[in-house]
């Protein structure tokens, strides 16, 4: 006959399968064997699982767990389910890429919480308005309740030297070999609250004011490396100087490396990057307002399209490319790429005589509709002429000068550089700069920076960082997706929605604990 019995060892409650016998002798002897223990969470019994199976074989499987059940019906039905999946992905890559280490640093009284509403943004896209709920439905990292107030102070209480400290982490484990793409988008807001945002010229062709934010990419890590804020009325011109200082101070003694597009280009900024102090190298586009990249186009228009100036890259699209050293001031030559792809020339020119033809034929017929229509006296030159055999009549020419002129450089580009010294290497480090682009497009489409919905400095800028960080995770979810060609099979957002399919379920408050 058997029993079970309970043994205290320590501060452990074991069970024990008792079974009573005789000795050959006749007498009275029992046979102990550990078969499970007391659960010290829960009070009730955990069997070990070749105990369970030996029962199964015997038929009374069924009558342990009826006698010792670990949850009623009553626990079942009142137990809580949360997402977990996405989350637990986010908490994953953001070990990987080390950016729970650097937040744990630089916000060690908050990092939970903020990278809660960096997992809420990359989930939802919307306002901090509705985290609460979103958490009450999620198992993230328990902080407790983040009512709308809460998150009001968390936005206020996170310092600029926490924001440089976490820089300045994350910079010197992201750019020993990095390339910076740097690019600077406006962002609008409707508070006029808010010191630094202004009027001026917005990207989004928005009647707002805003501020601008520039952000550096790295180029081999496809990451977001930096990010700071100006006032909305400053050019990109005039910011470039001010953010390679704050990232050198930031960066240490790591040498920059900036690509820009020619919003940046100026004889200013050229010089201050070729500074000998200054630790900044560079690779930058120049703008055909400019007399430099006229004169390029006009030295090699006639000998530029051959064999020997053609260059391939990503095995597919090809180029006619030619470099040469400029001489830029006393002291400095400076590397210049040009190039001209005939298939994107001859396209400009189909596009623009076509659209001008269409704007002819339709002025022909109604001359008086289109008299003062700015796209058609662009390239039409509409003219009264006056006779006694026809009346008033009007005549219609194309203004072939300035048609051509907007010709002249089309499928032309022209790349300075102070360290590239290969037409091919520069272009391709130039295509990689979309990633900022596309960084900044990410920020306002995906993450609720469309509109900045605060009401105080600290806070704006607090809210910028947040989305800074849930960019960071979206650029590391989009490389592995690119690097393993997920995006033939589903978009960022189904991949999410998936891992969000992954739920937990808590019963009397037990549940795996992920975080």
């Amino acid at each position: 006959m058997s029993c079970i019995v309970k043994q205290k060892i320590g501060d452990k409650v074991y069970l024990y399968e008792s079974i009573s016998y005789r000795n050959s002798k006749g007498q009275p002897r029992n046979k102990r064997t550990i078969i499970g223990k007391i659960d010290t969470n829960t009070g009730q019994p955990r069997y070990k699982p070749e105990y369970l199976d030996r029962l199964a074989s015997t038929g009374r499987h069924s009558e342990i767990r009826q006698e010792n059940p670990l949850f009623t019906k009553d626990d079942i039905r009142n137990s809580k389910i949360r997402d977990i999946g996405a989350v637990y992905l986010f908490q994953k890559l953001a070990e990987e890429i080390g950016l729970l280490d650097t937040l744990s640093q630089a916000l060690p009284g908050c990092w939970k919480e903020v990278f809660n509403l960096v997992s809420y943004l990359i989930c939802t896209g919307e306002p901090f308005a509705y985290f609460e709920d979103w958490l009450e439905n999620t198992e993230a990292y328990p902080v407790g309740e983040m009512t709308s107030q809460r998150i009001s102070e968390l936005l206020s209480s996170i310092s600029k030297e926490q924001r440089d400290r976490f820089y300045q982490v994350w910079c010197a484990l992201r750019t020993e070999q990095e390339y910076l793409a740097l690019d600077i988008t406006s962002v609008s807001s409707y508070s006029e609250l808010i010191e630094n945002v202004e009027w001026g010229y917005n990207r989004d062709g928005e009647n707002l004011r805003q501020i601008n934010s520039c952000l550096l990419m790295g180029y081999q890590s496809r990451l977001p490396i930096y990010q700071t804020v100006y006032n909305g009325s400053l050019k990109d011109v005039s910011t470039l100087q001010t953010t390679l200082r704050t990232f050198q101070a930031l960066a240490g003694q790591k040498p920059i490396i900036a690509v820009m597009d020619k919003g940046f280009y100026s004889k200013k900024n050229i010089d201050a990057m070729l500074d000998t102090g200054s630790r900044v190298n560079f690779l930058i586009a120049v703008p055909f307002t400019n007399k430099l990249a006229k004169d390029m186009v006009t030295k090699y228009k006639t000998g530029i399209d051959t064999l020997d100036n053609t260059i391939v890259f990503e095995g597919k699209e090809s180029l006619r490319a030619v470099t040469t050293l400029h001489k830029w001031d006393k002291e400095h030559e400076l590397y210049t790429h040009v190039y001209y792809n005939p298939r994107k020339a001859l396209n400009a020119r189909e596009d623009l005589y076509s659209h001008v033809a269409t704007l002819r034929d339709a002025a022909m017929e109604q001359p008086l509709k289109y008299l003062n229509n700015p796209e058609y006296t662009r390239y039409l030159s509409l003219s009264k002429q006056q006779s006694e055999k026809d009346g008033e009549k009007y005549t219609v020419s194309m203004k072939k000068d300035v048609i051509e002129a907007e010709l002249l450089t089309a499928g032309w580009m022209v790349i300075l550089s102070d360290y590239v010294k290969t037409a091919k290497e520069a272009i391709m480090i130039y295509r990689g700069k979309d990633i900022a682009e596309k960084g900044f497009q990410r920020l306002k489409n995906n993450l609720d920076m469309d509109r900045i919905r605060v009401h105080s400095y600290t806070s704006m800028q607090n809210k910028i960082f947040i989305c800074f960080l849930s960019l960071i995770l979206i650029s590391a979810i989009h490389n592995v997706m690119s690097d393993k060609k997920l995006y033939v099979k589903m978009s960022m957002k189904k991949l999410i929605l998936i891992m969000s399919k992954l739920k937990t379920q808590s019963v009397k408050g037990l549940c795996p604990k992920l975080f």
